[in-house]
């Protein structure tokens, strides 16, 4: 009886009717920016992105009917509340560093142990959707929100990790926080199952991420944003870069999407915005080809979108294509 060209109702994902038990994916809203280290916001992202994802249009020029993939959206697993005793913690921690001093170590193991029992409360969320042979997905939120996710499928089976992003993220305990937004990717590599990692649209980057680029025993392929556009600037087309950026990936892929890898016109408000970046198309035909090459979407993250409804209402619309191409490399739906 759902008709998709009427309005979307609100409260729902996408206005979709249907519940969690009926959905074949669940999408996990990780209300968590405690240790951002710049702008602040991200973790009332998901609750703009949910309101503004009712009133987007469903119809996709390449793919059929993408809204009968079942999609609802989980309960709230970070209290504001929690959320904001713990960033305070972390704003004095911030400070005492940025002016030369000694951080509050009280203070600090409050965070980090906070963090950590939020990792934990996802993972053991996420495995129990898996049990139920759900597709997962998490709305963050800071970068470091989907680490849960990452161990849960990492646990189930091997995969490599396609990261857009303006960041490597590479850092060890960045500000000494141990789970970091800017150490996701350190963290995750620290997991068996995830056996490698592409970078797309890097631009901002420091020593000791080069330095462990270099040195890991897994592999981690960088396609710098400065490249992606002096290549095509030469006459190397984003087809041809698209295709060697496919080449670097396994069968089964995670895809982290940080909004700032995006041009900031499309993001303003993310946490850490840097000039340059990708295209909203640009991005999306690259996770079509991914798709299209016999790769597979095992989930998902987009995390960093600012506390606007401009950022919301872009991040919703990447939410619900990578959520379509999942669904496409799930066989649960199918290109035109």
């Amino acid at each position: 009886m759902y008709n998709p060209s009427k309005a979307g109702v609100k409260g729902s994902i996408f206005g979709l009717p249907y519940g969690l038990e009926e959905s074949d994916m669940i999408i996990l809203p990780v209300h968590l920016d405690v240790t951002v280290s710049y702008g602040q916001g991200t973790s009332r992202a998901p609750d703009i992105i949910l309101d503004e994802s009712s009133q987007l249009d469903l119809s996709l020029l390449s793919i059929e009917k993408p809204w009968k993939l079942k999609m609802a959206m989980y309960d709230r697993l970070v209290i504001n509340t929690q959320n904001e005793i713990h960033r305070g913690r972390a704003i004095n921690v911030i400070k005492a560093i940025e002016s030369g001093k000694k951080p509050d170590l009280d203070q600090l193991e409050f965070v980090n142990e906070f963090c950590d029992s939020v990792h934990k409360k996802i993972e053991e969320v996420v495995t129990s959707l898996l049990r139920l042979d759900k597709i997962v997905c998490v709305i963050g939120g800071d970068h470091s929100s989907p680490l849960g996710l990452m161990r849960a499928l990492a646990k189930k089976g091997s995969y490599g990790i396609l990261q857009i992003d303006a960041h490597m993220d590479l850092r060890n305990a960045y500000e000494e926080f141990k789970y970091s937004h800017a150490s996701i990717m350190n963290n995750a590599l620290k997991e068996e199952g995830i056996t490698s990692l592409t970078q797309i649209g890097i631009r901002d980057f420091c020593e000791e991420e080069e330095d462990y680029v270099n040195r890991s025993k897994k592999p981690i392929h960088v396609f710098y944003d400065e490249d992606i556009f002096k290549n095509e600037l030469e006459g190397i087309s984003w087809k041809k870069q698209v295709c060697d950026i496919i080449k670097t990936l396994p069968d089964d892929v995670y895809v982290s999407f940080d909004m700032d890898g995006l041009d900031p016109s499309l993001c303003p408000n993310t946490g850490t915005p840097v000039v340059g970046g990708l295209q909203f198309n640009q991005v999306i035909y690259l996770l079509e080809q991914v798709v299209r090459s016999g790769k597979k979407i095992i989930g998902f993250d987009v995390c960093e979108a600012g506390n606007h409804p401009w950022d919301a209402n872009v991040a919703a619309r990447v939410i619900y294509r990578l959520a379509a191409l999942t669904g496409v490399s799930a066989k649960l739906i199918d290109f035109k």
